[in-house]
């Protein structure tokens, strides 16, 4: 899979950013060095000011990438479940069985995050963390709706779109497979976020516990 992925352009909506950042070093650099400083110092404290003097740029190069800050966020997470989605897709491939596949996928989505080495600018790892803590950032605006009709949201949508297909091929009964599906993304980061953070509000604090916990949560209102 890691050769495969060596050779994947994961697309973001072109609308979210002025200059795609994958066309030029300083692009990357962006990227690269504002996933470190967000992890480090959190959605809030982050700036282009700050971002600027930390790859030695002005801070209007920035600008010549992304409208503002939020719009850096909605890019980074939009790559983080483009990267997920291709995980997911190789992974599951070659499994024929409906159930088997279902029970990849979750392990896929739930797991924790190891860094790829098919993408060198990009720590996937700290991704993740951001992704934990900030995701609900992204969208909790009040022009999120406006930035869901211009398709902000597609990637995160498809794969919930994905996880919801494969569970109606185990299950074509259930009533629920659209709020299973996006129960299990969201449930996710929020049982990462609880592990990290309150951990007494959770069970799941082994590396494979919220994978077993959402297959059992699954399959337990699925029929075979």
């Amino acid at each position: 899979m890691e050769h495969l992925l060596q050779s994947v352009k994961i697309k973001i909506n072109e609308k979210i950013f002025l200059k795609d950042p994958e066309s030029s070093d300083l692009g990357k650099r962006i990227i690269e060095n504002s996933i470190l400083m967000i992890n480090e110092m959190g959605f809030e404290s982050f700036t282009f000011k700050k971002l600027g003097i930390k790859i030695g740029s002005n801070e209007s190069s920035i600008y010549r990438y992304f409208e503002n800050k939020h719009k850096l966020l909605l890019y980074l997470t939009s790559w983080y479940w483009g990267w997920l989605e291709y995980q997911l897709v190789f992974a599951t491939n070659g499994i024929a069985d409906s159930r088997d596949k279902l029970s990849r996928a979750i392990e896929i989505v739930t797991k924790t995050t190891a860094e790829d080495n098919a993408f060198s600018h990009i720590n996937e790892v700290l991704l993740n963390r951001i992704v934990i803590n900030e995701y609900s950032k992204s969208y909790l605006t009040k022009e999120v709706d406006t930035e869901n009709k211009e398709g902000y949201f597609v990637i995160y949508k498809r794969l919930v779109n994905r996880l919801k297909e494969m569970i109606q091929n185990v299950d074509k009964g259930y009533a629920y497979p659209s709020s299973l599906a996006s129960t299990v993304l969201e449930g996710s980061l929020h049982q990462h976020f609880l592990k990290n953070h309150f951990v007494s509000l959770t069970d799941c604090r082994g590396n494979d516990d919220l994978s077993q916990y959402f297959t059992n949560l699954v399959f337990s209102v699925l029929k075979s």
